[in-house]
């Protein structure tokens, strides 16, 4: 009877630890269903800082591995040829701009009473002219003069009145002033000149390097008399902000995600450290499994690229550190712009 008794409570022992296990075991995999971790490396993005011009190197203000803030100066080339040439373009520019005002302003009092002078000489001249024709044409009827004197008298007579018609228009055209044409013209080389003197200005400001936005120098790659150029980059910037990790997803697991889903990342360099995240973009394409991503799949399935974007204020994270990144299933309410980083 007692042994009855001592297989009984076996039994019951084995089977209570049977449920419980059971339980635990089922409540382990709803959990682990319910959240989706995936592998992958941090990303950041790069720019190759080049001058928008061409001419020899003078500073470099920052070197390998300094922060650098937007707006930042750089580096600066040699501005002597770019200064002379801006100061080129404003003399040009003020040159032509007393032109324009010359014209719009028309003739001066002084000029049209000098025009009326002459013309009024002028007609004195051809009257004069006149009367010493007329009375050569009564000489020579008597043959007191020759053929070729009265000849010379009228030549003369015609050019007096020729050039008084001449001082004529000419005192309209003072009067009237320069042509609407002209105006135009002298103009339209002003706008030519202020544009060359934009140009001019944009070529020396371009002779320095700015930061476009926040960022550590990765790379310097020219030196002080070095040529620069468009085509030779300067420093390599790698952006601070924004930083993901680039992970790879199955088409199973593919739908459960959507952007700004939030998540959690974590590496292997701070350990229990987690770092606030939320899903970016997510591939509209797939493709063939990287050879840097471990998973126990076949590497020739086909997957998805996602971008995990991290919160990283204390510019922890480095550009391909291997990182887990965890997103519940359970929320699938978007993460807010204004609270993604907060309290980070």
């Amino acid at each position: 009877m007692q042994r009855k008794k001592i297989i009984l409570l076996i039994a019951v022992i084995i089977l209570a630890a049977f449920l419980a296990g059971g339980w635990l075991y089922h409540n382990r995999n709803s959990a682990e269903t319910n959240v989706l971790t995936l592998y992958g490396n941090v990303d950041i993005r790069q720019v190759q800082l080049s001058f928008n011009g061409s001419d020899r190197i003078v500073q470099l203000l920052v070197k390998e591995g300094d922060s650098v803030k937007k707006g930042q100066l750089l580096a600066t080339l040699d501005t002597a040829r770019l200064t002379s040439n801006l100061e080129l373009q404003k003399a040009q520019l003020a040159s032509q701009q007393q032109i324009v005002s010359r014209l719009e302003a028309g003739s001066r009092p002084e000029e049209i009473i000098k025009a009326q002078a002459d013309m009024e000489a002028a007609r004195i001249d051809a009257e004069n002219a006149e009367r010493i024709y007329q009375r050569s044409k009564t000489l020579v009827e008597q043959n007191f003069v020759s053929r070729q004197q009265l000849d010379d008298a009228r030549a003369a007579a015609d050019a007096a009145k020729a050039k008084l018609h001449s001082l004529q228009e000419v005192l309209k055209l003072i009067q009237i002033g320069p042509r609407k044409e002209d105006i135009a013209q002298a103009k339209a080389v002003l706008n030519a000149n202020q544009a060359a003197l934009d140009v001019a200005r944009k070529a020396l400001a371009d002779a320095s390097l700015y930061a476009p936005d926040n960022g550590i120098i990765q790379g310097r790659i020219l030196e002080p008399g070095d040529m620069a150029s468009p085509q030779r980059p300067v420093y390599t910037l790698a952006l601070t902000d924004p930083i993901w990790v680039r992970v790879y997803v199955q088409e199973t697991a593919l739908g459960k995600l959507k952007p700004g889903m939030s998540a959690e990342v974590s590496t292997d360099s701070f350990p229990g450290k987690r770092y606030r995240a939320w899903v970016g973009f997510i591939s509209p394409t797939a493709e063939f499994t990287p050879k840097s991503v471990e998973t126990t799949e076949v590497r020739s399935s086909l997957v998805y690229q996602v971008r995990v974007f991290v919160c990283n204020s204390q510019n922890e994270l480095r550009l391909g550190m291997p990182a887990t990144v965890t997103i519940s299933l359970d929320s699938s309410a978007p993460v807010s712009e204004s609270s993604r980083c907060q309290d980070s």
